[in-house]
C-alpha cells in the first residue's frame, strides 16, 4: 500500500496523533498535489477557451460597455465614468503566451478554490476534537462563499475604478500599457480581495480557541481601522475613492467578526 493512502488511513481512523512528522508532512504533500492537480485541470480548460476568456472577462473592464460602468450611468449622470479607450501592446515575442498561461493558472485556482479548501480540511480535521469538528462545519462552503465575493468584488468594484484611474493619469506622456501590466493589475484588483474576505474565518477559529475576544477586538477598532487603510493602499491604486471602496467592506467584515467573536464568546460561558 502506498505511503501516502497509509497516512491517509490513520487520519481517518484517528491515530493522526500516533503519525510521526515525516508521514505529516507526507501527507500535506498530497494534498498540494491533488489541489495542484485539480488547478491545471481546470486551467487546461480555460486555456482551451482563450477567446472567451480574454474578450469576455480579462479586457472586458477596459471596455465602456462593462457592466459596471453601464449600472452606474445608469443610476445617475452625475456618477457616470468611463475608462479612456486604449490599446494593449506586447513588448516581447513570446508575452502574449507567456501572459495565457498565467491567465490560465489564476483562473484555474480562482475556480479550484473550493476543492483547495476542501483539501486543506481533510489534512486539519483528524487533529480537531469533535467539538471543534462542529464548530467548523461548513467551512469549505463558507471560504469558498467568501473568496469568491471577494473576487467577485474586486473585478466589478475595485478593477473598473482602478483601470479609469490609472489610465487617465496623466503627467505629459503618452500611455502605452502592455498585455502583461494589464493582467498583473487585474491580478492585484482580484485575487488579494479574495483572500482578505476570508477575515470572519480567521477570527472565528482565533475565537473558538480562545486567541481573540470581541472585547479586544473593540478595544483596537480604531487600529484595525488604520490597518485596514494600510492595506487597502498596498492592494489598490493610489486613488482615493478605490481605496475607500475596499476599505468600507473590509471594515464592515471586521465589525461582523466581532459580532462573531461575541457569540462564540457567549456560547463558551454556556
Amino acid at each position: 500500500m502506498p505511503l501516502d493512502q497509509v497516512d491517509v488511513d490513520k487520519m481517518q481512523n484517528g491515530d493522526s496523533a500516533k503519525m510521526t512528522f515525516l508521514e505529516h508532512i507526507e501527507t500535506l504533500r498530497w494534498h498540494i498535489i491533488r489541489s495542484l492537480a485539480a488547478t491545471i485541470v481546470i486551467a487546461v480548460g480555460v486555456f482551451l477557451a482563450k477567446d472567451f476568456v480574454f474578450s469576455t472577462l480579462i479586457l472586458s473592464p477596459k471596455e465602456a460597455e462593462f457592466f459596471t460602468y453601464r449600472v452606474i450611468c445608469g443610476f445617475s449622470e452625475g456618477l457616470c465614468f468611463y475608462p479612456p479607450e486604449f490599446t494593449l501592446i506586447t513588448r516581447d515575442l513570446g508575452e502574449q503566451f507567456i501572459v495565457h498561461l498565467k491567465v490560465s493558472f489564476w483562473l484555474g485556482l480562482i475556480c479550484a478554490i473550493p476543492y483547495v479548501f476542501y483539501e486543506g480540511w481533510r489534512f486539519i480535521k483528524p487533529g480537531l476534537y469533535d467539538k471543534e469538528r462542529r464548530a467548523a462545519r461548513g467551512f469549505v462552503t463558507v471560504c469558498s462563499l467568501l473568496f469568491f465575493a471577494g473576487v467577485l468584488f474586486g473585478y466589478f468594484i475595485i478593477a473598473p475604478f482602478g483601470i479609469t484611474f490609472l489610465a487617465s493619469y496623466d503627467v505629459g506622456a503618452t500611455s502605452a500599457p502592455t498585455l502583461n501590466s494589464y493582467v498583473n493589475y487585474m491580478t492585484m484588483f482580484t485575487l488579494p480581495t479574495g483572500i482578505v474576505f476570508q477575515l470572519p474565518v480567521v477570527v472565528y477559529f482565533l475565537a473558538s480557541i480562545g486567541l481573540i475576544g470581541p472585547g479586544v477586538m473593540r478595544q483596537y477598532r480604531k487600529h484595525a481601522f488604520v490597518g485596514i487603510l494600510v492595506l487597502a493602499s498596498i492592494i489598490t491604486p493610489p486613488d482615493v475613492i478605490t481605496q475607500l471602496l475596499i476599505s468600507g467592506p473590509l471594515y464592515f467584515l471586521y465589525e461582523v467578526s466581532i459580532v462573531i467573536a461575541a457569540r462564540i464568546e457567549k456560547k463558551n460561558r454556556i
